[in-house]
């Protein structure tokens, strides 16, 4: 008897982020096309990706105008080595990317995924002091529950034990620095009366570190991996000067926030701040192919240009770096983000939403927070919402609300006891009222609101 497509797969497919034992009862839905927000698995069950498909798909599946781009680009060029060769998509991206990013912005590396450009970001950072004289600058501070990726190197500037803390010994000594956390603020503080006032904790740790310390590696404005945990933009301008004051690099991972999630283009914008460094991918080829590109400022970049023979170059390479197709589809997103209005139109979209949201769920007896930025909205499930005290992780009750929700055709993948939306940028009204009444309907179905 031949095996079915879900047991082909579990006999030699090792899921990512998946304890595959729960396969046994959840088998993988195996998808056999996209359009738009939809997904349609092989038996023609059709699925809202209100996860736009771990973050990075930004103007939905089968985009007409990213199609055509790289079926263009695919008859003249798919790939050729980037160092001492280019191509016509890498420098026009370039250019674009130099028109839209922070101000100080000014030079891009071209890298192949949101972990490597973290790693790129912490290699230069760490050379350029080296090259400057000032050899002492070789750590490195993060915040408390961030995310930057997977390597080694990017999992040591996280601070989410769920990915990082069994592999500690393998890992570089940073400093973390206690994060903002606005629904628990440990000043009493609402978010309409915050005036930063957990900003000591990085204040106090720069006054003991500072010189010691290359780069502040940080997520601006939400900590997705957290919980889609959002802090005021005036953080991270207190951030930026407290760098300048103790000449230590700001590094922005707009991975998951870049190209219009957060309501801007990149959420520095919110803070009117430039970083050293800016990491960006999921977003940046619409989420068509792996890509990712550190951006620096000319300070960074100078301090690499020499003669060869004075070793300062930076050696750093990815075989898939600067892909032709990659940057035709990047182009692609632009071009559609710019003439179709795309985030006027998703501002609208959120502030809609963020009606829709309290009024399906603000009443829930286990609804602690619903927070937004841009069109991302994350519901905190808690026990008691009066002490926000948390549900017991060992019932897994996001991980069965994802489950029931799956059977009302919405793939909704929590973060612990997060339910979130981040929906492509060109998500309809209507496509997310049907995503509203199935996380309600599958939330109800796992805690009843009576």
């Amino acid at each position: 008897m031949a095996l079915t497509m879900e047991e082909r797969d579990l006999r030699y497919i090792w899921h990512p982020c998946s304890q595959m034992k729960d396969y046994e009862t959840l088998p993988p839905m195996v998808i056999d096309h996209g359009q738009g927000v939809w997904l349609y698995d092989i038996y023609g069950k059709r699925y809202l990706d209100i996860v736009s498909s771990w973050w990075a798909n930004l103007l939905g599946h089968c985009n007409p105008d990213i199609n055509a781009a790289i079926r263009d680009q695919l008859d003249r060029l798919e790939h050729v080595i980037f160092a001492n060769f280019a191509h016509r998509p890498a420098i026009e991206l370039a250019e674009r990317l130099a028109e839209i990013t922070p101000p100080k912005i000014r030079k891009f590396h071209f890298n192949d995924n949101g972990s490597s450009a973290v790693e790129c970001a912490l290699k230069m950072c760490f050379q350029y002091y080296l090259q400057s004289g000032k050899p002492q600058k070789k750590r490195f501070m993060c915040l408390t529950e961030g995310y930057h990726g997977e390597t080694i190197g990017a999992l040591s500037v996280g601070s989410m034990d769920l990915y990082a803390k069994m592999y500690q010994p393998m890992m570089m000594d940073n400093i973390h620095v206690e994060a903002p956390d606005c629904y628990r603020c440990p000043y009493g503080k609402t978010r309409e009366t915050c005036s930063c006032e957990c900003f000591a904790a990085a204040e106090n740790a720069f006054r003991e570190h500072a010189g010691e310390t290359a780069a502040m590696i940080v997520e601006p404005l939400l900590q997705g991996s957290a919980g889609m945990r959002i802090y005021p933009p005036l953080y991270l301008k207190k951030l930026r000067m407290l760098c300048d004051r103790y000449d230590v690099r700001l590094i922005c991972d707009e991975i998951a926030t870049g190209f219009g999630r957060t309501g801007t283009m990149f959420a520095c914008d919110q803070a009117e701040i430039s970083p050293d460094i800016l990491c960006l991918s999921k977003g940046l080829t619409g989420g068509y192919l792996p890509m990712s590109i550190t951006c620096v400022t000319e300070e960074i970049y100078d301090a690499f240009y020499a003669d060869y023979s004075e070793g300062k170059a930076f050696l750093h390479s990815h075989t898939y770096a600067g892909n032709p197709l990659g940057c035709a589809a990047a182009l692609a997103v632009q071009k559609v983000l710019r003439e179709q209005h795309i985030l006027q139109k998703a501002g609208q979209t959120a502030s809609w939403l963020t009606r829709e949201m309290d009024r399906a769920f603000g009443h829930h007896p286990n609804v602690g927070e619903i927070r937004h930025i841009g069109l991302i909205h994350a519901i905190e499930l808690v026990r008691d919402p009066e002490t926000k005290a948390p549900l017991d992780p060992a019932r897994r009750t996001g991980y069965a609300i994802y489950k029931k929700a799956l059977e009302y055709g919405l793939i909704l993948r929590p973060l612990g006891d997060v339910l979130y939306f981040n929906p492509p940028l060109n998500i309809t009204r209507e496509e997310l009222t049907q995503a509203i009444e199935a996380a309600h309907r599958a939330l109800c179905d796992i805690l009843p609101e009576t």
